[in-house]
């Protein structure tokens, strides 16, 4: 439910290291704390006295600080190890989580004898995406509003041994827990797929959210709705403000950090896992995009379908066309293909149309405003690297108006209605992540131009999740196996 519009986003960051010092000192902050992505997505992070990092012209800024980069998922080999962060300025806030007064702020990764960025970060990666749609003459600029869903838990319990193997989830609004003893038990609990929109008390996690929505506010995350999705068990949407690629994929690793810690205060578990319940809707991260070109949306028409201009439409015949080798990056696990499957409210489909949200690609029809007009991309999962998903995505849209890729006719009826005969006829997503990896080995092109994605990157990516998540879950014994062949 983003809403793409030309209002300036709320913005409450420093701009240089001056104005870090001056927030440093206004908010009497004894720590800071440096944070960056390591390659599969997740923060790492470690902290200094903030004395060391006052000086405007100190070391820090001019030279950044060194760690082991050898420790880092898919950073650098023991023998190559050191590396340097160098802090953004325009990233830095006030830490909402820590109990010392800390500055959080989000650092470039360089390599400190070519003193380059190293070409592994995936924020780096970020950046000369939009350095290169800009030297691409296409647009100025793009905005991006992605919509991330997530479930708060109240248990989770998993492990995974030679001799054992499972999970527990546990929701005190899980609708399997009706029947339990809570002495007493009140019973409002959402029914399966059935979490969209209930006011309390059915929806119990109403005050959570609008804690989690002030809270990303006060440190510059601008939030414009929350509200319970659709599954039973705590599923949950809060939408922020679109924003350019790079500061949208800061924002959405804010966000993460702020739900996780928020649900871990009331004693949950917030997780950004696709597929988390079996037979219930899982999570998705529709992306809302669009490009400008001197304060011009280059994606409307208002003599268009679904007021789509002929760009517009050709950036979505690249989505269309690269779509597997995009969700090797925005769908990276082997449970996001869990969630891709019909019946679930997934768009498994590689169509587009006006409003019908079991497409790939859907337009919003909730305003004729020029300003608003937007695509949604909506296989994407939360489980994304947002650096790399967002970066695929606009080297897709950026090759389709390239080369003017027609995406073909709209599809605007129920998919899941069609014939066998009509339905086969329809590509769909990747059925696995080996199937995407497959897709994006085989289709970087359209992600090396102007050396945005490099080989190395796109190589180890495919070696680490090969390595990591797809021989990781081939080698154990899956806990349905026992069921369906222990008796065998």
């Amino acid at each position: 439910m983003s809403t793409l519009v030309t209002k300036k986003a709320e913005n409450h960051s420093p701009k240089n290291p001056q104005e870090v010092a001056k927030l440093i000192e206004k908010n009497n902050i004894q720590v800071v704390d440096f944070k960056f992505n390591d390659l599969p997505g997740l923060w790492q992070h470690f902290s200094i006295p903030a004395d060391d990092f006052m000086d405007p012209e100190g070391d820090i800024w001019a030279e950044g600080i060194g760690f082991d980069g050898s420790s880092i998922r898919g950073f650098q080999k023991i023998h190559e190890s050191d590396m340097i962060l160098r802090p953004d300025p325009i990233s830095a806030f006030v830490d909402p989580v820590a109990q010392a007064p800390t500055l959080s702020i989000i650092c470039d990764v360089y390599d400190p004898i070519t003193k380059k960025p190293y070409s592994r970060d995936p924020r780096y990666v970020a950046r000369k995406a939009e350095e290169h749609l800009k030297s691409s003459k296409v647009a100025d600029l793009s905005y991006w509003g992605p919509e991330a869903e997530f479930f708060i838990f109240n248990d989770i319990r998993f492990d995974q041994t030679e001799n054992s193997g499972y999970y527990f989830i546990d929701s005190n609004e899980g609708a399997w827990n009706t029947g339990r003893d809570e002495k007493p038990n009140l019973g409002y609990k959402p029914r399966y797929k059935e979490g969209y929109f209930p006011v309390p008390p059915h929806d119990t996690l109403q005050d959570i959210r609008s804690e989690i929505m002030l809270t990303l506010r006060k440190v510059g995350v601008p939030v414009e709705v929350h509200h319970h999705e659709v599954a039973t068990a705590g599923q949950c949407e809060i939408d922020i403000r679109y924003n350019t690629l790079t500061r949208m994929c800061d924002h959405l690793l804010v966000y993460k950090y702020v739900i996780k810690n928020t649900a871990r205060k009331y004693n949950m578990t917030a997780t950004f896992m696709p597929k988390p319940l079996f037979k219930d809707n899982g999570s998705g991260m529709h992306v809302h995009q669009s490009l400008w070109k001197g304060g011009k949306n280059l994606f409307f028409d208002k003599k268009g379908y679904a007021l789509l201009s002929d760009t517009a439409k050709y950036y979505i015949g690249g989505l269309l066309k690269h779509s597997h080798a995009i969700l090797a990056f925005a769908a990276p696990t082997t449970n996001s293909y869990k969630r891709l499957v019909p019946g679930y409210e997934a768009p498994v489909n590689l169509v587009y149309s006006q409003r019908n949200r079991s497409a790939a690609v859907r337009i919003p029809m909730y305003s004729a405003s020029e300003k608003s007009k937007r695509l949604e991309f909506r296989p994407p999962d939360p489980s994304c690297n947002p650096y790399l998903a967002l970066s695929a995505m606009l080297m897709a849209g950026l090759d389709g108006i390239k080369h003017k890729i027609d995406p073909g006719e709209p599809m605007d009826k129920n998919i899941y209605a069609l014939s066998a005969q009509e339905a086969k006829k329809i590509k769909t997503v990747p059925r696995s992540l080996e199937q995407a990896l497959e897709a994006l080995d085989g289709d970087r092109k359209f992600l090396t131009e102007g050396g945005v994605f490099t080989d190395d990157v796109i190589d180890t990516w495919i070696e680490y999740k090969h390595e990591v998540d797809i021989d990781g879950v081939r080698l154990r014994p899956h806990p349905h196996e026992f069921y369906l062949y222990y008796d065998v």
